[in-house]
């Protein structure tokens, strides 16, 4: 906390010097200037009536257009003229530039208005104009959430982008994974391409106040653009910027409690001993504890010789703080505008204790986020832009590891040893020698990660109607840079077991220091060049757009070789009347991966609109249907992320070991190189072929919106493993000869309304996919019913996995039949070799092949699958008087998680039972859902099999957000435009199908295993704006 509090000082006092600065240049002097000029529509004829002020014009200067359109004004070079007139597009200008020319004001069609910028890939649309399928949400309609990742604010909000928690919710690694309407490819990368104003950033980490919106671009439209990188879909993210028609300070303070969904609830020692014997007797053994330790377990009478711990009490909270700071300065003239943001946000972690002189070990996030975005007006031919981002991160962590000091706190048997033996020391055995939680938190060190991300953009343009009138040339170039360092206390400890003769036995050697290491782990570099030209121009009722752009790109990771892209990408767009739409798009793209001579494509759509509401023939529906257009499109575009085969694999693989190749018949290692697999010269991309149709529409004096869109792809040219021969003695090379295919449906709705004194907006999105196999290389000989072609593409089922960075497979495993009630069932049944003996309370299995025997080939195919068939979200938000409200419910529907790694832990980690050991199989209970216990794993009962899976439906409320705003009159007095105080929450309330099973739908293995928990956040903030 001292060092969030020290460092922000520091950076707000460089912000208010940046803003003092910039407020300094806006603030020039400049000469004073009457301007003259006419008001003219877009056939060239004279609007009168028209309103004309000065931006940020204290004495509210302003003047009408008379008949003929004309007006006059006193004013200066440095001020903005605003245009306005009902039924138009509001038109800025600079005042030195008025009088060279007409205004033109341009009539405000539906979805065209002054609000309805729709940012495309170096260019923007109105929504009217928008052939292609993308979906954007503005912060605006986002609630407060201080939360270390921005993807909790965003799941569920657009249809067709469904967002999944990484594994871990460490703080600083609170990490989502995300995927585009489904999974096309059985291969592993199915990331979308995340750009932050065009360049290829990572966006979660930024603050909220840095965006201005996100969109969600999915169709072939728009993705060619990128041709060869973007099969996955694209999110595209647009900052902030300056304005020219207001200046304001603002800040934001946050503070929040966060708390674990779910948490392992250990067993006592005496019920954990209990089941011991339990299990040791069903395994063929005696039992362990006699009744005078179970007495002395339940009693308490010796916590020395017989402890009964609670880990997860003792050494989690159950309450965590979190906190967020953001301040912004927005302004500008006709000649600069600039935005700037810092912002400081802190996670705390959950664990006690670990606090001593030299170091804290309990694990603590902080980040500093700051953005400049300034846009320089030269001269009336020349923009020019920077923008600088710059985000340091501060991650301390206990030595011993996330992911084993939390197996320790949720795994360790209550009765393992005393924490504290009664000298003093630390308490162990000779099974548990450094598994000491407290130990590991006082006594083992802590590290801190600091990470230094830089990014700056500079851009051009360069009007050249000199040459070609509507003819714009744009140089950009972004370079980022990140370093990482590790510091620390780097110790070790060690513990003691109390013997019977008072005597103790030492494990480890405690090695402490007193100074801190400091480590380089490693930068990254990239940058990105993009060049080229815009055509923009209106010939009468003829609208014409064209873009075009070469590019390179150029990734450096220290201890890898660098990524290298480059191609040159196109546009054109035309609209008739504003009511007949068309745009290709194609790009020719190149990727390092594949062989020379074969390494660059090219990737062509189409998309076309039809507003057909505007038709003659529609005009007896106007009085509920505002607007109508239809839309489709068709292209392909690339993936040069190939999944499971390896980087530049058009080479030979050489490795050189001790042991390359072995001769003679003792199979004798000589030290050698060897060729661990075969080059494919010919491997290229994955081609996603797009289809997508759909429409829009307004009804009820545009009080409702609602858009429906049908999708297909046919994904062709996956890798998947050639058929070699065993004998070759080669891994197998990978080949283009897989296929996959995805359709589906997604719809949003929006209804926005005034009613009375209410403004009321209620909206809702829904999305549906399913996936098909269509060609993959299988081993000969299969079973129908063991092959993956036909089937779904299922991503790997454990709660360990996300949903698209492993690769996607068509889970096999055995099909249940209940558990064995008696001996006479297991006689009757098809003979169970996984395990030597089969006994009542083991699970049954299905004889798929009939021949009597359960083994490998009575596995089967399944359609099981972590990635939902269908996601949703839909919400509302409210205002009244200085009160508002929003709230938002998302979930999930056709989706699979398993269990086994949870409830089986006892068969599988040295017979260490847990919660859901109790509710086993045992002839007084029949009918529990789990299998009787065991100490070691018999293969039975741990085998894949549909036994452990589970709906992983959930409707979830996501997040609420409640505010009031101080009345103008009140705030008027103290100087400032707005003050608002809010309450919000993050992951409040589920209703799920997994009845009384204690684990999250959404991240199962969350707070179980080795796995930090999924946590709600409740906080309380403010806003000011000056």
């Amino acid at each position: 906390m001292k060092l969030l509090r020290s460092k922000y000082k520091y950076i707000a006092c460089l912000l208010f010097l940046w803003a003092c600065v910039l407020n300094v240049y806006s603030q020039t002097p400049d000469e004073q200037l009457t301007v003259t000029g006419r008001v003219v529509d877009q056939d060239k004829k004279p609007v009168a009536g028209v309103a004309i002020s000065i931006q940020e014009d204290k004495t509210n200067k302003s003047v009408t257009t008379g008949a003929d359109g004309r007006f006059t004004l006193a004013t200066s070079t440095s001020d903005v003229l605003v245009f306005k007139y009902v039924g138009y597009l509001m038109v800025l200008k600079p005042a030195a530039e008025v009088s060279k020319g007409d205004v033109v004001l341009t009539k405000a069609l539906i979805d065209a208005g002054d609000n309805d910028n729709v940012y495309i890939p170096f260019g923007v649309r109105k929504k009217r104009e928008v052939t292609a399928t993308i979906s954007t949400i503005t912060t605006d309609d986002l609630p407060q959430i201080p939360s270390s990742s921005l993807t909790n604010v965003f799941t569920g909000r657009l249809p067709g982008l469904a967002i999944y928690p990484s594994g871990s919710q460490q703080p600083g690694y609170d990490v989502s994974s995300f995927l585009i309407r489904g999974r096309s490819s059985y291969n592993s990368n199915q990331e979308p391409l995340v750009l932050v104003d065009g360049i290829e950033r990572d966006f979660r980490s930024m603050d909220l106040g840095e965006i201005e919106s996100v969109s969600v671009l999915k169709d072939a439209a728009t993705l060619a653009w990128y041709g060869m990188y973007s099969a996955n879909g694209v999110i595209y993210v647009k900052t902030k910027r300056g304005s020219a028609t207001s200046t304001s300070v603002t800040f934001d303070a946050q503070a929040g409690l966060q708390a674990p969904l779910q948490i392992a609830a250990p067993l006592d020692a005496y019920t954990y001993a209990s089941l011991y014997n339990e299990a040791a007797i069903n395994s063929g053994g005696t039992a362990v504890y006699s009744p005078a330790a179970l007495q002395a377990y339940q009693d308490g009478s010796d916590p020395i010789k017989y402890p009964n711990n609670n880990f997860v009490r003792d050494f989690t909270k159950r309450v965590a703080p979190t906190q967020r700071y953001v301040a912004t300065v927005t302004g500008g003239n006709a000649f600069i505008k600039y935005y700037t943001l810092l912002s400081a946000y802190q996670q705390g972690g959950f664990y006690k204790g670990g606090h001593n002189d030299t170091y804290d070990a309990n694990t603590d996030f902080n980040r500093y986020n700051l953005r400049t975005n300034i846009d320089l007006h030269v001269n009336k031919n020349l923009d020019v832009a920077l923008d600088i981002g710059g985000r340091i991160t501060n991650l301390t962590f206990p030595n011993a590891g996330t992911a084993t000091f939390l197996s320790t706190v949720y795994s360790t048997p209550a009765n393992a040893f005393p924490v504290i033996n009664p000298n003093g020391s630390y308490g162990g055995t000779s099974i548990f020698t450094q598994n000491n939680p407290q130990a590991m938190l006082e006594a083992r060190g802590a590290s801190t990660d600091l990470v230094r991300n830089m990014m700056a953009t500079l851009s051009a343009r360069q009007k050249m109607d000199g040459i070609l009138k509507g003819l714009t040339a744009e140089v950009f170039y972004a370079y980022d840079i990140a370093g990482a360092y590790r510091s620390g206390f780097s110790q070790q400890y060690a513990t003691s077991e109390l013997k019977a003769d008072g005597t103790y036995t030492t494990y480890g050697t405690p090695v402490k220091v007193d100074y801190q290491a400091n480590a380089f782990s490693g930068n990254i570099r990239k940058s990105e060049f993009w060049a080229g030209f815009d055509y923009n121009r209106i010939f009468g009722k003829h609208d014409i757009k064209f873009s075009t752009r070469v590019s390179r790109a150029n990734y450096a990771s220290f201890g890898s070789l660098d990524v290298r892209r480059e191609g040159w990408s196109n546009r054109l767009s035309y609209n008739y009347m504003q009511r007949y739409f068309l745009d290709l798009t194609a790009a020719y793209a190149g990727s390092e991966n594949f062989a020379p001579g074969s390494r660059y494509g090219f990737f062509p759509a189409a998309s076309a609109g039809w507003i057909i509401s505007d038709e003659d023939f529609m005009k007896g529906s106007t009085n509920f249907l505002d607007f109508l257009k239809i839309r489709g499109s068709y292209g392909l575009v690339g993936n040069d992320a190939i999944g499971t085969a390896r980087r530049f694999a058009y080479n030979d693989f050489f490795t050189r070991s001790a042991t390359g190749y072995t001769f003679g018949t003792g199979y004798t290692g000589v030290s050698g190189s060897g060729q661990l697999a075969l080059a494919n010269p010919f491997l290229t991309w994955e081609k996603a072929y797009k289809t997508s149709v759909g429409f829009d529409a307004k009804m009820f004096k545009q009080a409702l919106s609602i858009s429906a869109d049908y999708f297909y792809e046919d994904r062709k040219d996956l890798t998947t493993a050639s058929l070699l021969p065993s004998l070759l003695g080669q891994s197998l090379i990978y080949v283009n000869e897989g296929e996959a295919s995805y359709k589906g449906f997604e719809t949003g709705i929006n209804f926005n309304k005034k009613l009375g004194g209410v403004n009321l907006n209620v909206f809702g999105n829904f999305t549906y996919n399913t996936s098909k196999i269509l060609a993959i290389n299988e081993g000969a000989g299969l079973p129908d019913y063991q092959k993956q072609l036909g089937h779904p593409i299922s991503s790997v089922i454990s709660p360990a996995a996300t949903a698209n960075t492993a690769a996607g497979y068509v889970s096999m495993m055995l099909i249940s039949d209940g558990i064995f009630q008696n001996q006479a069932q297991i006689d009757a049944s098809a003979k169970q070799i996984l395990s030597k003996d089969v006994k009542p309370g083991d699970i049954k299995y299905v004889d798929q092949n009939g021949d009597g025997v359960i083994n490998d080939l009575d596995r089967v195919r399944t359609d099981f699958n972590f990635v939902p068939k269908a996601y949703f979200g839909f919400g509302a938000s409210v205002s009244y008087a200085n009160f508002d409200a929003n709230f938002l419910f998302q979930g999930t529907s056709g989706r699979s998680i398993t269990i086994q790694q949870l409830v089986n832990a006892g068969n599988t980690n040295n017979g260490f039972l847990n919660q859901f050991s109790v509710d086993r199989w045992t002839p007084d209970n029949p009918g529990a859902p789990y299998p009787r216990l065991l100490l070691t794993d018999r293969g039975n009962n741990t085998a894949a099999s549909d036994f452990w899976i589970r709906s992983g439906d959930y409707i979830r409320l996501k997040n609420v957000e409640i505010g009031y705003s101080l009345s103008p009159s009140f705030i008027k007095k103290l100087r400032i435009k707005q003050l608002r105080f809010y309450a919000s929450g993050l992951n409040l309330l589920t209703f799920d199908k997994l009845g009384d099973l204690p684990i999250d739908p959404e991240l199962p293995e969350s707070g179980y295993n080795s796995s930090y928990p999924y946590m709600k956040i409740y906080s309380f903030g403010v806003n000011l704006k000056f």
